[in-house]
């Protein structure tokens, strides 16, 4: 169902919502996107305040309903995201709500380390690929969309997030080449030993105490399971890099979003296990380093 609001109202309120963000210290461009996102309008009508005198503008929601959601971005410090229900990430829109993290531009760096290192070993770019802790599917649909030939698992102990993540798949068209598992990392993938070229996580890695200290739209509306890495955050990297080297095939890599300052040890903590060759840590745009891989060497 659709609503119209006359320009003069969402003007108005467009003016009101202004002074809010800056006396709320929010980026304007994201009520921006808000109100491009739910109307008709684009950023140039906003831009020009050239809809001021239109009569009617198509929007997904009534005006006081609108007004309604953004005071929660005001109030309770909802993130952009969740309110509009969806998040763009590489090439696609994806639906996420509290039942997901927020997929980061950052984490869109993985599909491109994926695709860097199947350049150098082409036999890996037609194998399983598993992405565990899938959230939303933001991984697993990059990995599907960039590798044509692959099969992707995507795993994740959340049934609410695995639904998000089956929308989302489906909406793009990858439902045939993703299968979705709902588990703890690789219980519900335990009879595929030795079956991936490549294992792909962007695991909980912030340590408990930091997360309670996380400005308020993550700590108050992220899901925590996603965030909390225990006590010194890598509770479940130290399991990743324990089991990958059981599901990997020879040669398969693993690849492991990090936070940053975690760099060293996790790359001592893969070069310790024995199972990992060619280990290296990869950094983001920021320059901090990001992610950790490891070359399986058995099985």
């Amino acid at each position: 169902m659709e609503f119209e609001i006359t320009g003069k109202d969402l003007f108005n309120w467009y003016q009101s919502a202004k002074r809010d963000c800056l006396n709320n210290k929010i980026n304007i461009s994201e009520l921006n996107l808000f109100i491009i996102e739910l109307t008709s309008l684009n950023k140039l009508n906003l831009q020009l305040n050239n809809y001021q005198n239109q009569e009617s503008i198509n929007s997904k929601f009534s005006l006081d309903k609108l007004e309604k959601i953004w005071n929660l971005r005001i109030t309770k410090r909802c993130p952009i995201q969740y309110l509009i229900g969806e998040c763009h990430w590489r090439n696609f829109t994806l639906k996420v709500t509290p039942d997901v993290l927020i997929p980061r531009p950052e984490t869109e760096l993985i599909i491109d380390l994926a695709s860097e290192i199947t350049f150098n070993y082409s036999h890996l770019k037609t194998g399983n690929f598993l992405d565990l802790g899938t959230g939303s599917g933001a991984i697993a649909l990059g990995l599907a969309e960039a590798f044509p030939n692959s099969y992707i698992y995507a795993v994740d102990k959340s049934k609410s997030a695995l639904k998000i993540a089956q929308e989302n798949a489906l909406k793009y068209g990858f439902e045939s080449r993703v299968k979705f598992c709902h588990g703890s990392w690789f219980d519900p993938i335990n009879d595929l030993k030795n079956s991936f070229s490549l294992i792909v996580s962007n695991p909980p890695y912030i340590p408990s105490q930091m997360v309670l200290e996380l400005e308020p739209e993550v700590v108050n509306h992220e899901p925590k399971i996603a965030l909390d890495g225990g006590e010194d955050g890598l509770k479940d990297i130290r399991y990743l890099i324990e089991n990958s080297p059981n599901f990997l095939v020879k040669d398969g890599f693993l690849i492991l979003e990090i936070m940053a300052g975690q760099g060293k040890i996790v790359e001592n903590l893969l070069k310790e296990n024995g199972s990992y060759k060619n280990v290296r840590i990869e950094y983001d745009l920021a320059g901090l380093d990001r992610f950790a891989i490891g070359v399986a060497t058995t099985p």
